[in-house]
């Protein structure tokens, strides 16, 4: 399976969030299969979802996710969250790149509509937005991620590598324990995960209807036209062959 496969490029830009889109954004995340607290006391699902998304994450309170599931429903809110961006850049033709950095700060932000880098870029301040771009700086501990997705945005440069981070376990609060994070590849459940909106299931063509039983097939030959004269010709010599009369 290819990206090629999964999405692709429009001749005013791009557009669409496909498997490489979704997982470039999933390396700077982290996900947890079951609803927790965040620091703010609210709950959050997957790799960050909270029920502002339109989907009640408190179902999940509790409940830990198969993997595929959790990163279904991330991509879908991704496809949410592209809408915004798709709207704060009308007019201007993204490319892939600058399309995914633009909605991973997005996902992060949520500011793709105020943030004065974007107007800069579509003034052709180029230099200031990507100065500006960095003003996005607090906590100190996402400058890393919104230094990666400047240099992709600006400079084309990939960084994602297939994994992310899972946290398997909570406190008796519902927070995360910091300590049971591990790295794990999500390329094979987020390439199924997305795979279905590219690919839909195609509908099946209807089983062909066999012949009636006990018939036998029409003694007329191929190449002799089946006309009146011929079909009753037909009829007298499979009477005379079932009876051994004649008609």
């Amino acid at each position: 399976m290819t990206t090629e496969t999964l999405g692709r490029a429009l001749p005013h830009g791009w557009t669409t969030v496909d498997y490489e889109v979704a997982l470039e954004i999933a390396s700077h995340e982290s996900i947890i299969r079951q609803a927790y607290k965040d620091s703010e006391g609210v709950w959050t699902w997957s790799v960050g979802l909270t029920s502002a998304t339109g989907h009640n994450v408190t179902r999940y309170i509790g409940k830990p996710q198969p993997l595929e599931h959790c990163l279904a429903v991330y991509a879908w809110a991704l496809d949410k969250y592209a809408q915004d961006v798709l709207a704060a850049f009308e007019g201007f033709a993204l490319s892939k790149a600058q399309f995914t950095a633009a909605l991973s700060f997005h996902w992060n932000t949520g500011a793709i509509k105020r943030a004065s880098w974007v107007k800069l870029w579509k003034a052709g301040s180029i230099a200031a937005a990507r100065k500006a771009f960095m003003d996005w700086n607090k906590p100190a501990s996402i400058i890393g991620r919104r230094e990666k997705e400047r240099d992709l945005f600006f400079d084309g440069k990939w960084c994602n590598d297939g994994t992310m981070t899972e946290y398997t376990r909570l406190t008796a609060k519902s927070t995360p324990v910091w300590a049971s994070a591990k790295r794990i590849s999500v390329k094979k459940e987020l390439a199924a995960a997305v795979a279905p909106a590219f690919n839909p299931i195609p509908v099946a063509e209807p089983e062909p209807v066999p012949p009636p039983p006990d018939i036998e097939p029409s003694p007329v030959p191929v190449s002799q036209p089946a006309t009146s004269g011929g079909l009753f010709a037909a009829l007298k010599g499979f009477l005379e062959a079932r009876f051994g009369r004649k008609a």
